[in-house]
Formats: C-alpha cells, structure tokens, sequence
C-alpha cells in the first residue's frame, strides 16, 4: 500500500524543489564526508550537480565542517564552522544549490541556519533533545538521522520533537542499526516503517556499509564501500524519498570516512539503476 508522506519543500519558492512528492524522481545528498578544502568540495559539488542534471532530478550538496564524532581524537576534523560555513555559502551561491551539514551543539544551529538549506543531526545525536529543538526553532528543514541504537519506530520521538516546535519540514534517515560491535546492517523493513511516521525517508547508502571503530584498528572506522550498490539497489526497490551518499574523486586519499565514501566516478551509473529500480517503485500500487 502506498503512504502519503509530508511534501518537504528545500530552497526558495523561485528555484526550490519538493522531497516526497510521489511522482517525483528521488532528490540526490551528496559530497565528501567533511570539508577537506574549497576546492575539493567546489569541484565534487559541480560534478554531482551535473550528474543530477543529466538525470533530471533535484541535488542538495552535503559536507560537514566539523566531524565531532570521531573514533580517534587526533582524526581530521575539519575547518571548524566559520571557515566551514564561509566555504559552503561560496558553493551554494556559485553553483546555486542548495547545501546541507551537520549542527553538534545548540549554538551551532542560528548561524548554520544563515548559510545552509538544510540543518543534519548526526545519528549519534538523535535523541538530543535541545540540539533538535534548537536546529528545528531555526525553520529550516531538519534531517535527522536514525541513531545506530535505535529501531525505526524509535524515531517517532524525533519526530515529535521537531513537530512539536511548530517545523514540518522534516527528513529520516536510515544509516545501518548496531549488531555486535563492529557491524551495521540495514533492516529493509524499518524504510516503510520510518515512513509510516509521515515525513519523507532518506537512505544513507555509505554510512552503512561502515565498520566501526576497531574494525580497522582501534583509531578509525573502516568500511566495505563495495556493497554500497547493493544497498542502495535494495533500498530503492523498497521505496525512499532520497538517497545520501558521500562521494569523492579518491575515497582512499580521503580525511574522513575514506574506507567508505563512493568514488564520484561510480555515481552516475549507480544513480540510473537506482532511478530504473525507482520508477517501478512509484508506479506500483504494491
């Protein structure tokens, strides 16, 4: 049976999109885990906008300028928020897109919300009650990302703090639940499930295929980014919203996430089997 999900609307009236709309193609999340340089971050922001182009569907540009959330605290953490936020409005004005990062801690979240379409709460923070409200009083879309700990209907409460703040703008997302230590695995089920809350429902293709902490090592989350296709095949074919991926040239020369951000050259091929496997989801009363 099909759900009726919340129309998300991301950017200005003038040149926006909406993320839920049933006959609309998938909106695409993309760019590297955490801002390694202008540069970088401009020419990744360019190309996977183009690949949306081609494909005909809508690109929210992604990057955080603080990785607070690291194994190791002498791990590269990024430029901090005012080189951070001075590098993504660059982004957002040149190539007219729109932008997306993480927010920490409640002060983080006005100033964010100056620059950035789209306000992130990292999945280990989605039961922080003050960082969602902050982020949310800003009336800026809010995604929050399902914490590894939680079961989807577990988000129900995220989404009551948001809603409950008087913002409907609201994304899910889904990045793999803890099983052992070192292993994520995605429950296919907890899609729908997320999306029976009523707001759209992302899925974060890379951040599931992570292996944490000691899995390489002690210092650093390793990964498997070969089975990032496959989940996001699956994914597809059990019906999203969006999908979420961290893409870069060389995911191997990578100062967060290397072990599993995509590599940008492989984005497009898997944006059209994702898109194929799509249409079909969309035009199925299943």
């Amino acid at each position: 049976m099909k759900q009726t999900v919340e129309q998300v609307k991301v950017g200005n009236s003038q040149e926006g999109f909406s993320i839920g709309v049933p006959a609309n193609p998938l909106v695409l999340i993309a760019g590297p885990c955490v801002i390694e340089s202008a540069e970088l971050c401009t020419y990744v922001a360019k190309e996977a906008q183009a690949i949306a182009r081609r494909l005909g569907i809508s690109y929210i540009f992604k990057a955080s300028f603080d990785k607070a959330n690291r194994t190791s605290g002498g791990s590269f953490r990024g430029f901090g928020m005012e080189k951070g936020l001075e590098i993504l409005a660059g982004i957002k004005s040149a190539l007219n897109v729109p932008v997306l990062t993480d927010v920490h801690e409640t002060w983080q979240c006005e100033p964010v919300a100056e620059v950035c379409d789209v306000l992130q709460i990292p999945a280990f923070l989605s039961r922080q009650t003050d960082l969602i409200h902050a982020a949310a009083n800003t009336g800026k879309v809010i995604n929050v990302k399902k914490g590894q700990f939680l079961s989807p209907m577990d988000m129900k409460n995220a989404v009551l703090k948001v809603t409950e703040t008087g913002n409907n703008s609201l994304l899910l997302t889904e990045r793999g639940s803890s099983f052992g230590y070192n292993t994520l695995v995605v429950d296919m089920t907890g899609l729908p499930q997320m999306r029976s809350l009523g707001f759209p429902v992302i899925f974060d293709g890379t951040h599931s295929v992570q292996r944490p902490g000691a899995a390489s090592g002690g210092t650093a989350s390793g990964g498997m980014r070969e089975f990032i296709p496959h989940l996001v095949r699956a994914a597809s074919a059990v019906g999203i919203d969006g999908l979420f991926l961290e893409v870069h040239p060389e995911p191997e020369k990578g100062l967060s996430d290397a072990a599993t951000m995509l590599p940008l050259h492989q984005l497009e091929p898997l944006l059209k089997q994702v898109l194929a496997i799509h249409s079909v989801v969309i035009n199925s009363e299943v």
